[in-house]
């Protein structure tokens, strides 16, 4: 009752003080200097960090990966360090919920403006939950974890998991929206190989969602996003890994449609392997060329510590190609994902937008020639890295949604395999955020419109990359946005998680 008591009071100070900027800097002045009011100084395990605490609250909300979540201001950043911690914060803020919102932060890694950042209210930062434990064929990981340390862990036990591509990625995104793993053609969605989530629910019960115990609820949060509760914890299935063959080829735009006929070979063959993931991109950079044309990326991984393996000949074998940029190697998970990490850069402004399509080489190479010709109109913004990347969901991961338990995805084999589109875009200036937004949309509905004329659009949003215009949720379809409503219903009778938690995709929107 005491911890609850004082999360208690500083929520109440933190709703009087900042929420909606009704008050002003005086008044501020008094919180910090009244006597008998319980502040942060006086919790010695819950943590707030408020505007006045300069440096410590600037560090927090510029260390996301996009400058669309930083450019919010929250009234306060609430760093819990217990699942107590975030139960009692869901108590406190009931009374509030019609003048005061949260969000809820992991990682931070998700572009999506507002998913894990909000304007004059309370961001529930977990990064302050830790803990890897390692049981008999499942890992309980913490929601403040990122990937690389899970990976660390497991490795000196042979262990691997569906998770990240990248040691930077937070845990709490990619295992409730979906989540591509460099296992995933073999293993499934990352949020198909959760066994069980603790989940703090509306009402602040801590709750344990898996195949036994909440089942509904269980099945919602693999794909249902922040919508049903704050996870503390995800505890995945593990299977003996050891090192893999993986890395980067560049190679010349006039290649690329050979390497979409590779690829649609591959994917449609009896035979595919399950044991690799490949992301194929067309790219530009101002470092490259000077800025005068577009290059081609291939990130390749095949889980086994097998050189060259025939599966990834058409994709290395590409030629002419950079020789000098080739990384391809026998590597640990470690390796691959830090340099996974490495590719990408943390600019100030950075989005994410994408499609679904059929496995189909026409759409795929139209796609990469609309996307080279609205890149013209943005070519001159200052520090300008984007890409256009493919990324195959094979039937054999379509398959492990059913046989892991299910999901709310909406995405069935009989439909497979499928092809994500992703449009990525760094930049560095707030200024170009209109036309670069332009771009992007621009491309993606001559992209849609392409697909959906030759019959091979799939109507699914991946979360993880959508932007704001695009309502993955609706995407999963009808019977998986009854589920998903069904179990909110249950498990959120009021709806705090629809109105006080207004970041990402709503269910009843």
């Amino acid at each position: 009752m005491l911890e609850g008591a004082r999360i208690l009071s500083v929520a109440c100070l933190t709703q009087q003080v900042y929420s909606h900027a009704r008050f002003n800097s005086q008044l501020r002045h008094e919180y910090q200097s009244s006597p008998g009011h319980l502040g942060p100084q006086t919790l010695p395990h819950a943590h707030l960090v408020t505007p006045e605490a300069a440096e410590e609250y600037q560090s927090l909300n510029n260390s996301y990966l996009s400058g669309f979540e930083s450019d919010l201001s929250p009234s306060c950043i609430f760093l819990p360090r217990s699942k107590e911690e975030v139960a009692a914060f869901v108590r406190t803020i009931q009374p509030f919920v019609g003048d005061v919102q949260f969000a809820i932060r992991a990682a931070g890694r998700q572009p999506l403006p507002g998913c894990a950042n909000i304007q004059d209210g309370i961001t529930v930062d977990l990064r302050s939950l830790k803990g890897i434990d390692i049981q008999d064929g499942h890992v309980q990981i913490a929601a403040g974890e990122l990937w690389g340390s899970v990976y660390e862990h497991l490795e000196p036990h042979g262990l691997g998991v569906t998770g990240g591509k990248s040691t930077t990625c937070g845990i709490g995104g990619l295992a409730t929206e979906g989540g591509l793993s460099l296992y995933s053609t073999r293993e499934g969605f990352i949020c198909d190989n959760v066994v069980n989530f603790e989940v703090v629910v509306a009402s602040g019960e801590i709750l344990n969602a898996n195949s036994q115990e909440n089942s509904d609820l269980w099945v919602a949060l693999r794909g249902g996003g922040n919508n049903l509760g704050i996870v503390t914890r995800f505890d995945l299935r593990t299977f003996k890994q050891g090192p893999m063959y993986a890395g980067m080829v560049w190679y010349y735009k006039p290649s690329f449609p050979d390497q979409m006929a590779a690829l649609v070979k591959e994917l449609t063959s009896p035979g595919a392997s399950v044991e690799t993931h490949l992301m194929l991109s067309i790219a530009y950079a101002q470092v490259f060329n000077n800025g005068n044309d577009v290059v081609c990326l291939n990130q390749l991984y095949y889980t086994q510590p097998v050189q060259d393996p025939p599966a990834l000949a058409p994709f290395t074998h590409i030629q002419p190609q950079r020789a000098e940029m080739n990384t391809m190697k026998i590597q640990t998970l470690v390796q691959a994902a830090t340099e996974q990490s490495s590719a990408g850069q943390s600019m100030i402004r950075c989005l994410y937008m994408n499609v679904s399509v059929k496995a189909d080489i026409e759409t795929l190479t139209t796609g990469g020639d609309i996307w080279c010709e609205e890149l013209e109109s943005i070519k001159d913004a200052a520090g300008l890295m984007c890409s256009y990347t493919l990324q195959p969901y094979a039937v054999s991961l379509l398959k492990k949604t059913s046989a892991n338990g299910g999901n709310v995805l909406g995405l069935d084999p009989s439909n497979g395999p499928v092809v994500n589109v992703l449009l990525l875009t760094y930049w560095a200036e707030k200024r170009d955020d209109e036309r670069v937004i332009g771009f992007m949309q621009r491309a993606l509905k001559r992209i849609e419109q392409n697909a959906d004329a030759k019959g091979q659009l799939v109507p699914y949003i991946y979360w993880n990359y959508a932007f704001s215009h695009q309502d993955a949720l609706r995407s999963y379809g009808e019977e998986n946005m009854h589920k998903l409503q069904e179990a909110s219903k249950k498990y959120d009778p009021n709806g705090m998680f629809q109105t006080a938690c207004p970041g990402g995709f709503k269910l009843f929107k």
